[in-house]
């Protein structure tokens, strides 16, 4: 299929009912997830499936997030600035439906952060709810056997994905991977073209640099270990109301100063 998804074509397939309606509405979901990345490559490709993610599932706000070493360290694409925030709230606060989709290599599903039955997230949880969102839902992406991040997506109000929402997050999660093998692929050209290049430069961009490099700064400044320079960083972020990003940028300009205890 190489038209653009439309959300009326999607209430015309939730619309059939027959015994057959299942495989039809999972086909139409695949059809349009291939048609909103077509023609598109990296970072684009990646926003663009999320925007159709919000779409297609019935959610508020979807984001791919990068993982390695255990922790987020990228945001590989979003439907936009809502869910760019979500997505880096786990990276401040260490914990969240991406990172537990990596770790247990499955979906993560979590219907109402507001069940005090279900505190996985002590922290993240109560964030969330403060931004108004109710239910959260992970895929793992996973590029050559590795489980290197996670389809994440959000919802203003409690509730489960139906199955053909859920399957298609899932196929959205496979193609997720994509957009990663065209950085990648991308990177390994320029290195072979010119060895003294940045050989991981569109992935340097997603992988929050100027946080690696003001954590470094606070190692000097604090006589610190690294670890507890981030955890730092991440409170400092978190009690200003600001992104990590934000913050580590006016640390490399001195634009602010943490103090040592």
């Amino acid at each position: 299929m190489r038209g653009r998804w439309k959300r009326d074509d999607l209430a015309t397939s939730r619309g059939q009912r027959s015994c057959a309606a299942p495989v039809r509405i999972n086909v139409a979901i695949h059809e349009q997830l291939l048609a909103a990345v077509d023609g598109r490559r990296g970072v684009e490709a990646a926003d663009r499936l999320c925007e159709a993610c919000v779409v297609l599932f019935d959610v508020d706000a979807a984001a791919i997030s990068l993982v390695f070493d255990g922790a987020n360290t990228g945001t590989l694409g979003s439907s936009g600035d809502r869910a760019r925030t979500c997505d880096e709230l786990q990276f401040l606060l260490g914990e969240g439906p991406c990172l537990d989709s990596v770790t247990r290599r499955s979906p993560v599903l979590v219907l109402d952060l507001a069940d005090p039955d279900d505190a996985r997230w002590p922290v993240y949880g109560p964030a969330m709810l403060d931004l108004q969102v109710r239910g959260v839902f992970a895929m793992p992406v996973v590029v050559a056997g590795e489980y290197v991040g996670a389809l994440d997506l959000f919802r203003n109000q409690p509730g489960r994905l139906e199955d053909a929402q859920l399957t298609g997050a899932v196929v959205a999660a496979e193609m997720a991977g994509m957009p990663l093998l065209d950085l990648l692929d991308g990177d390994l050209q320029a290195a072979a073209a010119d060895p003294a290049s940045n050989a991981w430069a569109e992935l340097h961009t997603l992988s929050r640099a100027e946080v690696s490099q003001a954590t470094g700064m606070l190692v000097a400044q604090l006589a610190v270990e690294p670890a507890e320079a981030l955890v730092r960083l991440r409170a400092h972020a978190y009690a200003t109301g600001r992104s990590a990003t934000d913050v580590a940028r006016d640390i490399l300009n001195r634009k602010i100063r943490l103090e040592a205890d």
